[in-house]
C-alpha cells in the first residue's frame, strides 16, 4: 500500500477539486492518505512568487477556468463572496481537529465545502463560529499548538520541495495539481515510465539567464 501525504490549503480552489476528485482517480488501487493543511501565502513567500489572484489578468482566467473545471467535472462549486481571503483560522480549525498536523477527511471535506459551496463569505464570523461548533475541534484553534502544528507542516512541505497546492507526496515524488491526479495514478499503477530518465532528466535540464 502506497502512502499519500495531500498538502492542501483552503483557499485554493484547485485544491478543492482535487479533493473531491481524489477517490475516483484513484478507484481500484490500494492507498492511504494523510491530509495536511498549510499555508499556501507560505509557500509563496519562500519561493519568491506571487499568488495567481494577486496578478489581475490571471485571477480572472483562474476563476473562470476551475468554475470550467468543475462544470466539466462534476464537481458543484461557486466562488465565495470575495476571494482571496485570509486561510488561517480555518487552516488552524483542521489542525486542532487532528493529530501531530494530520487531518481525516471529514473534516478536509467539511472546511472546503464551507468555502467552495454556496457562495458565501468564507471568512465570515457567524459561519466560522457554526463551523466550530459542527466540527467540534478537540483542541483550541486559536492556540499555540494549532498555530504550531500548521507551521510545521508548511516547513515540512518546503524542506520536500513542495511550491504550490495540492502537491500529492508519494515517496521521493512530488505531483502538483488537479490536473496531475492522472499522474499520480499512472505512478501507484508502477507504470514504468517513472523509472525511465525522463523524471530525473527533466530536472537537470539547463535554464536560461535569469532576469536581473
Amino acid at each position: 500500500m502506497k502512502q499519500i501525504t495531500f498538502y492542501l490549503d483552503f483557499i485554493s480552489p484547485y485544491a478543492y477539486l482535487a479533493f473531491e476528485k481524489l477517490p475516483e482517480a484513484l478507484q481500484g488501487l490500494s492507498y492511504a492518505v494523510d491530509y495536511r493543511p498549510l499555508l499556501f501565502a507560505g509557500l509563496l513567500k519562500h519561493h519568491g512568487q506571487l499568488g495567481p489572484a494577486e496578478i489581475a489578468p490571471k485571477r480572472d482566467w483562474t476563476y473562470r477556468q476551475v468554475l470550467w473545471q468543475a462544470h466539466s467535472h462534476g464537481v458543484p462549486m461557486q466562488m465565495p463572496a470575495a476571494h482571496p481571503f485570509n486561510p488561517l483560522p480555518l487552516l488552524r480549525l483542521a489542525v486542532a481537529c487532528g493529530e501531530g498536523g494530520k487531518v481525516n477527511r471529514y473534516v478536509c471535506e467539511t472546511i472546503f465545502r464551507h468555502v467552495w459551496r454556496g457562495g458565501a463569505e468564507a471568512s465570515d464570523a457567524q459561519r466560522f463560529e457554526a463551523l466550530k461548533q459542527l466540527l467540534a475541534p478537540r483542541r483550541d484553534a486559536a492556540g499555540d499548538e494549532a498555530k504550531a502544528e500548521l507551521k510545521a507542516n508548511t516547513d515540512a512541505a518546503i524542506a520536500r520541495g513542495v511550491f504550490g497546492v495540492p502537491t500529492y507526496a508519494v515517496d521521493d515524488k512530488l505531483f502538483w495539481g488537479f490536473d496531475a491526479l492522472a499522474m499520480l495514478r499512472a505512478y501507484l499503477e508502477g507504470d514504468t515510465w517513472f523509472e525511465s530518465p525522463a523524471w530525473n532528466d527533466a530536472a537537470a535540464l539547463p535554464g536560461m539567464q535569469r532576469r536581473a
